[in-house]
């Protein structure tokens, strides 16, 4: 543990805040959206209080808080913003523009259920809905991993000039308090460099953004792009590594968790990773072989690591707490895609669990689980309860 921080008690969507606090972005546009508000509230109240050196700006809907940040981000200046549910889907058009704009802003969303119905509980769909604008993704467990995520989040995007999301789910971790070491800002200082983009927008230096390109610098321009990306898993793994050493705390952008041994690996993100861990603690305890695979970084898809991940064992149990209609599971989906031509295969099982914010406890885990492993594995996503 460093001695360069201190405990608090706080709700992940403070530690969200106090994670922006610390990374010093100067411009901060933000609209306020349930469960995402309290993120808003804190970082006015630490600028109310003298503690918080940016402009916050809150426009008339998430359309333009995007239509903020790109601009700020272009100057060279350093952005942070907050969305969920329909707020992200809101800025979907211009999520597109920050990537192709290499745009490096930070965005925390709150893992909200899209309407309709209307609803407030925690569902990934609002953002596995964008997994294709450009953005960089992680997802998070807990208060204290979300604090450390938004820190490392600055420190990749910014070296590869693509934007970057950090989601956490509605109330099992944005809401719920728990103990967390908040680092000093002298600690985050040494670890994440000043903003200083090799290009901007500056009067002095004229360059400019936006005009019409054929069609083969567009292909360069995505080229780039793509290029940007697939630096980002080793990044985001030296980050976490540099963050351990100065923290103690590392997170890794794919955890195994008792994997030694396992035959059935449970694969998971966000919030139910901590449920998923009680029910493989049972079932070890029972004598099974059962092991679980986090996966933080979902945007670039990890895939080398996780075929190292995955690799010789029977069955995997991907639970999904979100819904593509046409498609199942956007994880499950995902994974198929990623183990489909290694030399051994293990049987995938997708299960739509948790949809909607509905509770998974470790006892429904280790049902399903063993259900699954008695059941062929399906191309299609099977719902359960």
């Amino acid at each position: 543990m460093s001695a360069s921080s201190q405990s608090m008690l706080l709700t992940g969507n403070q530690a969200v805040a106090w994670g922006a606090r610390l990374a010093r972005p100067r411009v901060v546009p933000v609209y306020p959206i349930t469960p995402q508000t309290p993120i808003l509230e804190q970082l006015t109240a630490f600028q109310a209080a003298g503690e918080f050196d940016a402009e916050i700006i809150t426009p008339e809907s998430e359309h333009s808080v995007m239509s903020a940040c790109i601009p700020a981000s272009l100057v060279g200046t350093r952005v942070f913003t907050a969305t969920a549910s329909q707020g992200i889907l809101l800025m979907h058009e211009l999520l597109h523009y920050a990537s192709g704009a290499r745009a490096p802003i930070v965005l925390a969303n709150v893992n909200r259920t899209v309407a309709s119905p209307w609803a407030f509980w925690p569902d990934q769909t609002d953002s596995l809905a964008q997994r294709d604008t450009g953005w960089i993704q992680y997802y998070v467990e807990s208060a204290q991993e979300a604090l450390d995520t938004v820190i490392q989040a600055f420190r990749v995007a910014e070296q590869v000039l693509v934007p970057a999301m950090v989601n956490l789910d509605a109330f099992y971790v944005s809401h719920a308090l728990e103990p967390v070491r908040v680092p000093s800002p002298d600690l985050v200082d040494s670890y994440l460099p000043t903003f200083d983009p090799p290009h901007r927008l500056d009067t002095a230096k004229v360059e400019s953004w936006g005009n019409v390109v054929s069609q083969d610098m567009f292909y360069r321009h995505r080229r780039n792009l793509a290029e940007a990306m697939a630096r980002v898993s080793a990044l985001a793994a030296q980050a976490d590594h540099e963050w351990a050493q100065l923290t103690g705390r590392s997170h890794g952008v794919i955890e195994r968790y008792r994997c030694a041994g396992a035959r059935s690996v449970i694969v998971t993100m966000g919030s139910m990773c901590g449920t998923a861990r009680e029910a493989v603690d049972a079932m070890r305890a029972a004598g099974q072989a059962v092991g679980l695979v986090k996966l933080r970084l979902f945007r670039p898809l990890p895939v080398i690591g996780l075929r190292e991940a995955l690799g010789g064992v029977d069955d995997i149990i991907v639970l999904d707490r979100n819904y593509s209609p046409g498609h199942g599971g956007v994880l499950h989906q995902e994974l198929r895609s990623a183990l489909y031509d290694v030399a051994v295969r293990p049987r995938i099982h997708g299960l739509l669990t948790g949809v909607g914010g509905v509770n998974v406890p470790p006892k429904k885990i280790i049902e399903f689980v063993n259900q699954a492993r008695q059941n062929e594995a399906l191309p299609e996503s099977q719902w359960v309860r």
